[in-house]
């Protein structure tokens, strides 16, 4: 792994894996300080390496009217003050040229959603800020042609990339992961799981993406034992009510518990 290329972040000599995770979308100030207080007293208490997760907009969304956020530079300064006041790093995801360093201001990781990971000029636009790139999985990818955008962000002089898996559409209307992609991907980078996107159950008649949160700590654990790097969760205090993707976050109070048992599975697997 590299995460001594995330400056802020705080290593764990226990072999741990590390964690991005947060909101979906960054839907105010208070609610983004809540959750990151509680992820990192959490993630402290665990020697977990973490990185906060925040959208500061949402532009891959089903229907017109659905939430995309509170405005691009306040949502962004909000990602700036959670990362000053816990000293942690954090990640948001870009979906436009422009967006890579208009958000390479405030934050320290770039993420290309899954549906725009195949958009070179936004790949080498993230890379070629100097940011860690995160590059999410596309869900019509096979694990072996990561391996090109991979290249994309090195070939740009930028060797902080991370890969993250979040399924493969299968059918219409739902996802699965191929564990076997994870050994894969781990040649041309470090490797997350993102396990809520996993269980996302996406184009639903209604235009509102639905999910199997039900199945969190099963894909969680199933991850730590297929060797991931790192794991993805979106959580909130209050998921029935979160202003985007609810319907396959973690419940913030549902969270302690799965970090102590993926913690513990960990270790089993580092001492195998």
């Amino acid at each position: 792994m590299k995460l001594e290329l995330i400056p802020k972040i705080k290593h764990s000599s226990s072999g741990n894996f590390f964690l991005l995770a947060g909101p979906c979308a960054i839907e105010g100030e208070d609610m983004a300080l809540r959750i990151a207080e509680r992820v990192v007293g959490l993630t402290e208490e665990l020697k977990i390496p973490y990185i906060f997760k925040g959208s500061f907009k949402k532009a891959n969304r089903s229907r017109v009217d659905s939430f995309t956020g509170i405005g691009d530079e306040k949502a962004l300064k909000i990602l700036k003050k959670v990362s000053e006041r816990f000293d942690v790093p954090t990640v948001t995801d870009i979906h436009e040229i422009s967006d890579a360093s208009l958000a390479a201001e405030y934050v320290d990781v770039l993420q290309i959603p899954a549906f725009l990971v195949r958009q070179t000029d936004l790949v080498v636009a993230a890379a070629q800020t100097a940011k860690v790139v995160n590059l999410k999985k596309g869900q019509f990818m096979s694990p072996e042609s990561m391996k090109h955008a991979v290249n994309k962000v090195t070939d740009s002089g930028n060797q902080q990339v991370l890969i993250t898996d979040r399924g493969t559409m299968f059918g219409y209307q739902d996802m699965v992961v191929d564990f076997r992609g994870i050994p894969t991907m781990k040649q041309y980078a470090p490797v997350v799981l993102d396990v809520t996107h996993s269980l996302q159950q996406p184009n639903q008649a209604s235009g509102v993406t639905g999910g199997r949160p039900a199945l969190i700590s099963t894909m969680a654990r199933a991850g730590i034992a297929a060797g991931v790097d790192g794991i993805f969760i979106e959580t909130h205090f209050d998921p029935a009510n979160a202003k985007s993707d609810g319907a396959n976050m973690l419940p913030l109070d549902q969270l302690s518990k799965l970090l102590n048992d993926l913690v513990r599975l960990r270790k089993t697997v580092n001492s195998l």
